[in-house]
């Protein structure tokens, strides 16, 4: 499968200062939003595999780089929570148009819930028809790092300002910034009820070593407003890029296109 990512069609746009990759295919809606994972580019398997089935369906499908990400402008360690739920906002707001189904991978779920309460707030939930998150990590620096993090690791946030840890996904470190930390407790959303104003599929894999299962069982308690769906992957990793989890994405994505253009929807 050719990527669509290919950095010199990328549009550029600045936010903030950085310069922000963006890739967008126009279609009909609901169109779809790709929002990547930490450390992680638009150019991914899952974000491929996505693009073509939407190409195929004729759906719009819109994804960019955060800044310090793929070919992004900026320095990965200046990045946090609230810079690049910013840049997707202003991707969203600068590239899409209708109904669009936010789809977060990891962190990008994260992304995905804050958007959704931005756009809560600025009076434009009718822009959100779905959610799909895949191994969604909301929190995951207080609720999974935080509890895990050795005296050694704190003294290391507090004297220099960051922590490295080995990645299972490339030979370089993973860096976590002391404000990183420090601005994901600002952005936290499991702290009570979290109202997207759409349906939620979350897919997670039981056997994922970076965010447990009992995780997203823990996110669909504080999504009680919503239509919620779980489906746990029994022997799914933190990846779901296997050929049964891509096909398992694309089916789920029709199912949030079909649920949202089905007659007597709220949309209709």
């Amino acid at each position: 499968m050719t990527s669509s990512s290919n950095p010199e069609r990328s549009a550029m746009i600045e936010v903030d200062g950085n310069a922000i990759a963006v890739r967008h295919r126009a279609g009909s809606t609901p169109g779809l939003v790709w929002l990547g994972g930490y450390k992680s580019d638009m150019a991914g398997t899952k974000a491929d595999t996505l693009d073509a089935w939407a190409a195929d369906e004729g759906l719009a499908f819109t994804r960019h780089d955060y800044s310090g990400h793929g070919v992004s402008g900026g320095r990965f360690e200046d990045g946090t929570i609230s810079h690049w739920l910013a840049e997707s906002i202003a991707v969203f707001e600068r590239f899409t148009s209708g109904p669009q189904i936010l789809v977060g991978s990891s962190m990008g779920g994260w992304i995905a819930l804050r958007m959704a309460q931005e756009l809560a707030k600025a009076g434009k939930s009718d822009r959100l028809v779905g959610l799909l998150l895949i191994a969604p990590a909301p929190d995951f620096t207080a609720e999974l790092m935080e509890p895990e993090l050795t005296d050694v690791q704190r003294r290391e946030l507090e004297t220099k300002g960051y922590l490295e840890e080995p990645s299972e996904y490339s030979d370089e470190p993973n860096i976590y910034t002391r404000a990183l930390f420090e601005d994901g407790r600002k952005n936290r959303v499991l702290t009570g009820v979290i109202d997207t104003h759409c349906p939620v599929h979350i897919l997670q894999g039981m056997a994922d070593p970076d965010v447990p299962y009992a995780h997203a069982q823990k996110l669909v308690e504080h999504l009680s407003a919503d239509d919620v769906t779980l489906t746990l992957i029994r022997n799914g990793d933190h990846r779901l890029s296997r050929p049964q989890d891509l096909a398992l994405l694309t089916r789920s994505a029709a199912g949030l296109v079909a649920l949202h253009n089905q007659p007597g929807s709220p949309a209709e």
